[in-house]
């Protein structure tokens, strides 16, 4: 893909569903007694590989493109799965599809693609043994392939190391057929879509400050619900119209669930005109219309409590910070390293080599904003949000980015560049 500078981004628009809540709807809906219909799903691969494993285990899926309806099994309905399941590139449907398995009635294997069979799943393994569970790392690593034997499970007062919505809902997922209250604290909030949704779903579920517990539940029920458009794909167009002279967009119905709004915390504090129209506080998920038009940023600090609620956006945060005047450091990120790819690595190189002023630390960046970037060759690791970043910095940068291996959009958002082109005309 080549990406040649624009300025002027104009129109309204509307963004995929969300990746995160597309996942749990369909998970939640296999195991509920009764139907799910889940409208505005996202027909990306990632959240394709959750239909397709569950599919695998007997579960009735109608896929409708707009509309997927689920026929659930119930809490105890799922069978054995006649080949090993793959989570193909989803991070999100292996760890919280494991929480499930482990207590199930079958024994089971799961696996995915190369960036998957790197990424750490100890950190689902050490809690979930906890509740005695059995998963093994085939190759003794502490990444996939995994086999996972069904076992009866006890529930566990749980202090996460890590502010991880997988790994929280993993455990959370386990308590659902655990004996006993399962409770999971973490350092900082993470996202709360599981939470929420298992309310709705019909899940005993408790939040303290920083916590969140559930009880054993004799059932759950299909519920008839909308994903609103995703936050993190929404990002991109917001970071491009802040970053573009004369822009102005509109961007209709998406979520703003204040533990995934730290983006929009960051941006109004670089100085951006960020405006929310519309906004409706749903029983599942708050929803706005978000208004964003170009003007002067300057540098911030993020780091600490805001981290979990950004941490897919800090690659085009990085990338919008080197349009800001002073100096931006991303601190306390280092999750970014176990992502698609090494996003701290990859986002400074390819920033320098753009002609950015950025340094790589331990935990995230240094990035000193004012310097004109230019066009070059981006190699995105074949990881999302590296080459959707890097189509928002081309726009602005003189000269052509050519972006290699550019088609990996499609695990999140498959029709990006039609709609960045349908801006950009």
């Amino acid at each position: 893909m080549e990406i040649k500078k624009n300025t002027g981004l104009k129109g309204e628009m509307t963004v995929p569903g969300d990746k995160s809540i597309s996942h749990r709807a369909v998970m939640l809906g296999s195991i509920a007694k009764g139907d799910t219909e889940i409208h505005n799903f996202l027909q990306g691969a990632d959240c394709l590989s959750t239909i397709s494993c569950f599919q695998q285990m007997g579960v009735s899926i109608e896929n409708k493109g707009e509309v997927v309806v689920v026929h659930g099994n119930g809490l105890h309905g799922l069978k054995k799965p006649g080949a090993v399941l793959n989570c193909g590139n989803s991070g999100t449907t292996a760890r919280l599809i494991s929480g499930i398995l482990c207590a199930q009635n079958f024994d089971a294997a799961l696996t995915g693609d190369e960036s998957i069979q790197k990424r750490p799943m100890k950190r689902i393994i050490e809690p979930l043994s906890m509740m005695g569970a059995s998963l093994i790392s085939e190759r003794d690593n502490g990444c996939a392939p995994l086999l996972i034997e069904g076992r009866p499970l006890h529930g566990i007062d749980y202090k996460s190391q890590v502010a991880s919505a997988q790994v929280k809902s993993a455990i959370l997922l386990a308590g659902l057929y655990a004996e006993g209250t399962t409770r999971v604290a973490e350092p900082y909030v993470s996202r709360n879509h599981t939470e929420r949704m298992l309310k709705l779903f019909g899940a005993e579920v408790s939040l303290g400050e920083n916590s969140a517990a559930i009880k054993p539940t004799p059932e759950l029920y299909g519920r008839q619900l909308t994903v609103p458009g995703d936050i993190s794909s929404a990002a991109y167009f917001i970071c491009a119209g802040l970053m573009a002279p004369g822009s102005e967009i509109l961007i209709k119905n998406v979520g703003v669930n204040p533990t995934r709004d730290g983006l929009i915390r960051v941006c109004r504090e670089m100085g951006a005109d960020i405006q929310f129209l519309n906004l409706k506080g749903q029983e599942e998920e708050p929803t706005a219309d978000i208004l964003v038009r170009h003007g002067s940023l300057h540098g911030t600090r993020i780091g600490g409590a805001i981290i979990p609620t950004l941490i897919d956006e800090l690659p085009v945060i990085a990338a919008m910070a080197c349009f800001a005047q002073g100096e931006t450091i991303i601190q306390d990120a280092a999750e970014l390293k176990v992502k698609e790819s090494n996003r701290i690595s990859v986002m400074t190189k390819n920033l320098q080599a753009m002609g950015a002023d950025v340094t790589e630390t331990e935990d995230g960046m240094i990035i000193r904003g004012g310097r004109p970037l230019k066009g070059t060759v981006i190699h995105s690791h074949k990881d999302h949000r590296i080459a959707m970043t890097f189509a928002i910095a081309g726009l602005c940068a003189e000269g052509t980015t050519k972006i290699i291996d550019s088609d990996c959009v499609n695990i999140s958002y498959p029709g990006f560049y039609r709609d960045l082109a349908k801006l950009a005309q």
